[in-house]
């Protein structure tokens, strides 16, 4: 069979869930009766509820006499692991870029990457029928990019004839003339089975190897690897060697073998070099493991992504209120679903401290953080997590570095005052500032990435909420000194109790607040953010007393501002180093690490 193996990669927001949609569609995979879900390779509970892809997906269709492996990748920074280890299973890709927005950073992080591995590019302006779509700079400065990373990565005979076509996935047509406002997807299929992309057979006569490059989960086959045949041929239910991070190989049976068809498997007696399998038989595998064979067992490199940034401490709940709303509280529980998180993700790490229920868990963002919490609070845990911290290392000359980030913001003009002041705040230094159109204006900074955690709500606030901010990770850099995690105290429950509305509306003049009428606060749980830089101790349980007067007009009526949902990454984001996040199935709550009053400084 003809096979080809392709992704799709863009920038978050770009549009390549719903041009896969289409594609989909348009290639006859769902018959016209079918009812079929927006953004469909979106299956996660996660991805629906925030529209963006976090794990990568692989789906098949047929073409003519091709069968095309598609695989749908996340355009987060945060998850640029998913890209990197999606690359090692194609060999052509399709970069997608908005009309309007151009080349962002996510775009450079997966154009650098495939021109690192070699990978055949293709292009796609998507969106081209925005009323601010300006196709002819877009198309130039992608292939700026390429030109710079080309000459920085230092390749020679990379192929810089890039086909590109002009289209919208969201009304389904893609054509090499840009102003085609109408059609289908049919040029873009063709050119998937056209001789631009190389064909997917490697060596089938060669000794069989296979790289494990993710990782699911089967109720009735327990764990499955998910990888692409390298070289030779594999059959059901025989013997193989497996070799994990010790480099010894063991011996293993593989049971069924499966190959994407449509959104689902099939199952299928042999597959050959080239084509991407699902296997069940090894439980203990790991993302980077090699598949190989039992006379000549030899591993392929182990997968290698860009290291962690961040760190958060991860802490069995010792809230008062603990195990009032979940039913997992043990350190075991917490160690192993880390273990599990790790295993799937390979740009995860974890480790012990000396404190027997705190674990650490290092990540690319605080994003990825939130996500992983996210699961973890919805499998029905209880925890606590720390403020993100970055990760600090120390140069040749002992002296010590920290991670930086080129931040991208694509703000309407008369947000950039507010932008470039905050970012000054932060250890920010502007590197370009450009016009986009007539009203939006594009700035990008070079900043330490502890000065950007936090930072997206208030980013939001003074762009009210029309501004795009984006950033890739830039290299370590020297240190830039202290910075403050925010600017305001926090207001503090100095008892245990239920909030009163006499009590709330009392403390309005003292800042926002953070918690309902009704809800159970305790000894050193943070109910709000005071208006100054120091910490405030509050009765926000206090009762109105009664008295013998009983006239109708006594009474006011209370009415207190509407408090917004608290949200895992909202609350990482506000917490300072001296507060925990509570996370339960139910709540999530800020708290002070010291909870008694008498012991911890109100002085910031």
């Amino acid at each position: 069979m003809k096979l080809k193996n392709i992704a799709i990669v863009a920038h978050v927001d770009h549009g390549k869930t719903t041009l896969v949609d289409e594609l989909l569609k348009q290639s006859g995979l769902f018959a016209e009766h079918e009812a079929v879900s927006e953004r469909v390779m979106d299956s996660g509970e996660l991805e629906k509820e925030r529209g963006i892809t976090i794990t990568a997906k692989n789906c098949a269709f047929q073409w003519q006499d091709y069968k095309v492996n598609l695989l749908d990748t996340p355009g987060h920074a945060d998850f640029g692991g998913e890209v990197e280890r999606s690359l090692m299973m194609v060999d052509g890709v399709v970069l997608l870029v908005d009309a309007a927005e151009g080349p962002l950073p996510q775009t450079r992080f997966v154009l650098q990457k495939a021109i690192e591995r070699g990978i055949k590019i293709a292009v796609m302006i998507n969106k081209i029928d925005r009323a601010d779509q300006r196709y002819e700079e877009v198309q130039t400065e992608v292939e700026d990019l390429m030109l710079e990373i080309v000459d920085l990565a230092g390749i020679e005979d990379f192929d810089l004839d890039i086909p590109f076509f002009f289209g919208s996935g969201r009304d389904g047509y893609a054509s090499t003339d840009p102003e085609a406002r109408s059609g289908d997807l049919k040029p873009l299929l063709d050119f998937f089975v056209g001789d631009f992309f190389p064909m997917a057979q490697l060596d089938k006569e060669g000794n069989l190897q296979l790289l494990v490059t993710n990782l699911s989960y089967s109720k009735y086959l327990g764990t499955l690897m998910i990888g692409r045949i390298h070289s030779g041929v594999m059959y059901e239910n025989k013997p193989y060697m497996w070799i994990n991070e010790s480099g010894k190989p063991k011996q293993v049976k593989i049971g069924k073998i499966q190959i994407f068809d449509g959104l689902g498997f099939a199952d299928v007696p042999q597959a050959e070099a080239g084509e991407i399998v699902i296997l069940s038989g090894v439980n203990d595998a790991f993302i980077g493991d090699t598949i190989t064979s039992m006379d000549n067992p030899q591993a392929l490199p182990r997968i290698e992504v860009d290291p962690p940034t961040v760190s958060v401490r991860v802490s069995v709940s010792t809230s008062p209120l603990s195990g009032q709303e979940g039913e997992y509280l043990t350190s075991r529980k917490l160690e192993e679903f880390l273990q599990e998180a790790i295993r799937k993700n390979v740009s995860l790490k974890y480790e012990a401290t000396d404190d027997p229920k705190v674990f650490i868990l290092k990540a690319r963002g605080e994003l990825q953080v939130a996500i992983v919490f996210e699961e973890i609070r919805r499998a029905g845990y209880e925890l606590m997590i720390s403020r993100p911290q970055v990760l600090f290392e120390e140069d040749e000359n002992g002296n010590k570095t920290e991670p930086y980030e080129n931040v991208v913001f694509d703000v309407p003009s008369e947000s950039t005052g507010a932008v470039t002041e905050a970012m000054g705040t932060r250890k920010g230094i502007m590197t370009t500032m450009a016009p986009i159109g007539e009203s939006r204006t594009r700035i990008e900074f070079r900043v330490p990435s502890r000065g950007l955690i936090g930072y997206r709500s208030k980013f939001l606030t003074d762009t009210r909420g029309e501004g795009l901010m984006s950033s890739y990770f830039a290299g370590y850099g020297e240190y830039a000194g202290k910075m403050l995690a925010r600017q305001n105290g926090a207001l503090i429950s100095d008892r245990a109790g239920k909030t009163t509305a006499y009590a709330l509306f009392n403390l309005l003049s003292s800042g926002k607040q953070f918690v309902k009428v009704g809800e159970k606060v305790y000894e050193g749980m943070v109910v709000g953010e005071h208006t100054r830089p120091n910490d405030l101790n509050i009765n926000c349980v206090r009762e109105k007393h009664l008295t013998s007067v009983r006239t109708a007009g006594k009474d006011e009526n209370l009415i207190l501002p509407p408090i917004p949902p608290r949200t895992l990454e909202w609350a990482l984001d506000w917490i300072d180093d001296d507060e925990w996040v509570e996370v339960t199935p139910e709540n999530i709550r800020i708290r002070k690490k010291e909870l008694a009053s008498n012991k911890r400084s109100v002085v910031r």
